[in-house]
């Protein structure tokens, strides 16, 4: 990845950011929307199962929902980062990124006056299924193309896996061990927040969602115009 070392570095930061948003878009989706996520697909497709078993409290419907426009957000993302070369690949990134803050802006917006203890079957619900899921797909695409490890934004699995496994009680010496715990505790801060803000306004959460996401994109942009050092 050629890039300025200013961009490279406020990368990591961003994403570490991103991933906060991600806990705070499945708290929204899992709490507010239906016992359904659409940031963390592996979740989602297991409560896609769960509920094809008739488990009571989860939708077939919702789940799907976030699992195809998931899809087409990937799509989005893929199609952006397919013209990217060892020198734009954060540039373009950085596009997909801003794809994203533009759908979770739509989110924001359709979530004014949701109640979901009124309204959790309701055409509103599944729109705003549908706008987080896209939003989460495109900056899932950018980030995978990206391949910074120990930073997807969505997935801790193999990140805790790492902390453990090359740990030093498994005689290892503790790789990118900051970068690992950093990424678990912006999640649990993300969703531990999202949580909290939705019992008063899910509209809130989104949007400081969004604001994270659009300061998270314009960092990303401003350290782009810093020259690479020769």
């Amino acid at each position: 990845m050629t890039s300025s070392p200013t961009a490279e570095k406020t990368i990591a930061y961003a994403l570490l950011g991103m991933t906060a948003v991600t806990g705070l878009v499945d708290a929204v989706s899992f709490l507010s929307l239906g016992r359904v996520f659409t940031a963390n697909m592996t979740g989602n497709v297991v409560l896609l199962a769960f509920a094809t078993a008739h488990v009571s409290g989860l939708s077939i419907a919702r789940s799907l929902t976030a699992l195809l426009w998931f899809l087409v957000g990937a799509i989005f993302g893929g199609r952006i980062m397919a013209r990217a070369g060892a020198d734009s690949q954060i540039r373009l990134a950085a596009q997909a990124f801003v794809l994203e803050v533009v759908f979770l802006l739509a989110a924001s917006f359709c979530s004014i006056g949701y109640r979901s203890d009124l309204l959790e079957n309701s055409l509103q619900s599944f729109a705003l299924i549908a706008l987080t899921a896209v939003a989460m797909g495109t900056r899932n695409a950018a980030v995978r193309k990206l391949a910074i490890p120990d930073l997807t934004t969505t997935v801790l699995t193999l990140t805790i896996t790492g902390i453990g496994a090359d740990s030093s009680l498994a005689n290892g010496n503790n790789p990118r061990l900051a970068r690992r715990v950093a990424s678990v505790a912006a999640m649990f801060l993300g969703a531990a927040l999202g949580a909290v803000i939705i019992r008063y306004s899910i509209s809130a959460a989104l949007w400081l969602g969004t604001t994270i996401s659009a300061l998270c994109s314009a960092a990303l942009f401003r350290s782009l115009r810093t020259p690479i050092q020769r």
